[in-house]
């Protein structure tokens, strides 16, 4: 089966650019809103959408995202509400949609009727930062089923062992992340990011993209140097906080123009 995020991912690089992935936390600021503020992401250029569905503990997030989610919760947020928002999104873009989740969620719902679920919705795929392939066997088996992407993270205290299980199990991209924990300084976040790129590709890795607390369209613009996209999650979530879906749609078109590649 062919992958719609691949397949993304190759019609930037065919048009001279790296991809933009873009992040939002669903139901946020409440359901209706957030199908507006994902639909905004894809016509102002997204071409991957990752959509986090809120979580009562979620502990790998950065204090603007918690924040977010708890919003969402508080204005009711449900599961049920993640595959609803999928479907009415899918119904008006083809940008496919990733879903970024805790383990635990999926579990809880139940491996196979989550993936038929979001099959039946239209989604793409999951991306799930808390679990490593060597513990993902049922994960596996039924994306292999179902055709959904799978999406792992791989950091720069993995081994090569490590890295080369990642690159076999990921289809679509690899999520790399430059840094483990609070963020530093930006030229070495870049650096630690390179260097990570270099050995995914040398594990055979088609598609590795980046996201290391990137906000703005220069940002962009050096991680597809190396990178074949750039993931930005904060700064989105930032701009449909303050300034709306209007106030998201223009930071999206920004960091889309940083996308394009040097001659």
């Amino acid at each position: 089966m062919t992958s719609r995020v691949s397949a993304a991912i190759e019609a930037a690089h065919a048009e001279g650019r790296g991809a933009f992935v873009a992040y939002l936390p669903a139901g946020f600021p409440d359901v209706p809103t957030s199908v507006e503020a994902i639909v905004a992401l894809a016509e102002a250029g997204a071409d991957v959408i990752e959509l986090g569905p809120p979580y009562s503990d979620p502990v790998m997030d950065g204090l603007v995202i918690q924040e977010a989610t708890q919003t969402a919760l508080a204005n009711g947020f449900r599961m049920r509400d993640l595959f609803a928002i999928i479907r009415e999104v899918t119904a008006r873009t083809d940008v496919p949609i990733l879903v970024m989740t805790y383990w635990n969620l999926v579990e809880q719902y139940g491996v196979d009727r989550y993936a038929d679920e979001l099959v039946a919705a239209g989604g793409a795929g999951l991306i799930t930062p808390d679990i490593t392939p060597d513990a993902a066997a049922e994960w596996i088996a039924t994306s292999e089923r179902t055709g959904l992407d799978r999406v792992f993270l791989a950091a720069p205290t993995s081994t090569d062992e490590r890295l080369r299980m990642i690159v076999e199990a990921s289809t679509g991209f690899v999520y790399t992340v430059s840094t483990m924990g609070i963020t530093g300084e930006r030229a070495e976040l870049d650096a630690a990011a390179r260097r990570l790129v270099e050995r995914l590709r040398a594990h055979g890795a088609a598609h590795a993209c980046v996201g290391i607390g990137i906000s703005n369209a220069a940002q962009v613009a050096g991680v597809v140097e190396y990178a074949d996209g750039a993931i930005v999650g904060t700064a989105l979530v930032k701009a449909l906080r303050d300034g709306g879906v209007e106030g998201l749609s223009t930071l999206a078109r920004e960091l889309s123009a940083g996308t394009a590649r040097r001659a």
